[in-house]
């Protein structure tokens, strides 16, 4: 405050755009805002508030309502067309109230009925300010957070997961497509994610789709929508994924198992960016990102006729391999401490660890349903153990020698009779492993063991599984 009582204005107190004709009135709200520690920029009319506007940024804009050379809507639109979160307040005269409910439409921050209340104006003026504080600071504490936990769970220091997480940081701020590829388990849904919220599209929704999941006759109105009364009990309008994340990110997995009738308007959607719901009349534009993931060798599905070279091409604008975990050396050990101390905690209350002869024991295993397999490990254990401790027994990671496999072993008959019991007992073990890894997911279980799924159906009831 002053020597006189009235506080001192400062370059960086918070600075109001003022727009109003009439110069007396302007005066006095330029007073009144000045008293009470604001600084502000005066305009006359439309026009010099727009070129105001467009010069520099402003806290907050008042503007009357009607004036020359323009209206205060005119106003309103420059200021949100140049910055979306400044707030705007209105004041109109007594008879243009609907004039300020079509400002509330448009955005407008609040209005003040005229003559103008000094009390009511600060009050809102003051309002408004903390409005724009509070979304600064979200805005630096989303990037703040981005910074420093944009992948909270992705743990590794292998140089091949290093590549895949430094490659997702930087498409992550493009709009281009994404194509995750990998094998089950390697975590293509946990990259998805990175990448949605490290882009700008943040803040709207990610909407996730599992293309092997949804039968094929009901796909294409997941993800495109139906309109009342294009089918049979089409009662109402459903809008599809692609509508549902508008704004946002579709984030298709599986998408080696999207049928073929299906991948040719997926195409048009991604080039065109609008959707044509079933039974619809006209296309209806969307805004969306498309992050795709696969297990599969889409160009060799491209070359046998099982997926649309030009939908591969266009989806794989920003390919990203993720690689397998038994290509990433420690980052298993790393991996498995993570899930002990998390899965702990939330399942007993405390921190789980390993011990040396488990952690030596995570190096004998190749971990072919990844680190999906790894963590059902490692919760298994943590229901399983007597004790925060966890051991090779917990883990299921009991190192045998060959004389302990073979000392109950039946060898009895010819060699070939001998071989076939031998057979049977690994197969039983690897498709028991299998299953465990995909918690049960055959589809998966047959990709990783390299078998049909009828092969595996078969298997599993001879073997009583």
């Amino acid at each position: 405050m002053s020597a006189g009582g009235s506080p001192r204005l400062s370059p960086f107190m918070p600075d109001i755009l003022l727009v109003e004709d009439k110069e007396s009135l302007r005066r006095v709200l330029r007073l009144t805002l000045e008293n009470a520690g604001y600084s502000v920029t005066e305009a006359a009319d439309a026009r010099e508030a727009i070129n105001e506007i467009g010069r520099v940024p402003h806290k907050v804009v008042l503007t009357d309502l009607r004036m020359p050379n323009g209206t205060g809507l005119d106003v309103l639109r420059a200021a949100r067309a140049a910055d979306g979160d400044v707030p705007v307040i209105v004041m109109t005269a007594y008879g243009s109230i609907d004039e300020a409910v079509q400002a509330m439409k448009d955005g407008a921050h609040d209005f003040l009925q005229k003559p103008v209340d000094s009390n009511h104006l600060l009050l809102l003026v003051g309002r408004a300010l903390e409005q724009s504080r509070l979304r600064t600071e979200n805005m630096l504490l989303r990037e703040e957070w981005s910074k420093r936990y944009g992948f909270p769970r992705i743990i590794g220091e292998s140089e091949a997961i290093k590549k895949a997480v430094a490659e997702t940081q930087r498409v992550a701020q493009t709009e281009a497509t994404v194509l995750l590829l990998g094998e089950s388990g390697t975590g293509k849904e946990l990259f998805a994610r990175a990448v949605h919220h490290l882009s700008n599209r943040r803040d709207k929704p990610l909407v996730a789709i599992n293309c092997a999941a949804i039968p094929e006759t009901l796909i294409e109105n997941e993800l495109f929508g139906h309109e009342r009364g294009a089918f049979t009990g089409a009662g109402d309008r459903r809008l599809g994924k692609f509508e549902l994340a508008s704004g946002g990110t579709v984030f298709l997995d599986e998408i080696g198992e999207l049928p073929l009738a299906v991948q040719g308007k997926l195409l048009r959607v991604i080039e065109e960016r609008c959707v044509d719901r079933i039974g619809g009349r006209a296309p209806v534009p969307v805004d969306v990102r498309v992050v795709a993931a696969t297990n599969k060798d889409l160009r060799k599905a491209v070359d046998e006729g099982e997926f649309r070279g030009d939908l591969f091409f266009r989806l794989a604008v920003f390919p990203i391999e993720i690689p397998p975990l038994r290509e990433r050396g420690e980052d298993v050990v790393l991996l498995a401490h993570h899930f002990a101390a998390q899965l702990g905690k939330e399942m007993r209350g405390r921190e789980a660890t390993l011990s040396d002869a488990s952690v030596a024991a995570l190096h004998t295993r190749r971990w072919p349903g990844n680190v999906r397999e790894l963590e059902n490990a490692i919760e298994r254990a943590c229901i399983l153990a007597d004790s925060s401790t966890l051991e090779p027994r917990d883990l299921g990671l009991i190192a045998e020698t060959s004389e302990a496999q073979l000392s109950g072993f039946d060898a009895s008959g010819t060699l070939s009779e001998a071989t076939d019991r031998m057979v049977q007992i690994v197969e039983r073990r690897k498709i028991a492993e299998a299953l465990a890894a995909h918690d049960g997911n055959k589809t998966r279980a047959a990709e990783t063991l390299g078998v049909s799924y009828k092969t595996l159906l078969t298997k599993i009831k001879d073997y009583s599984l």
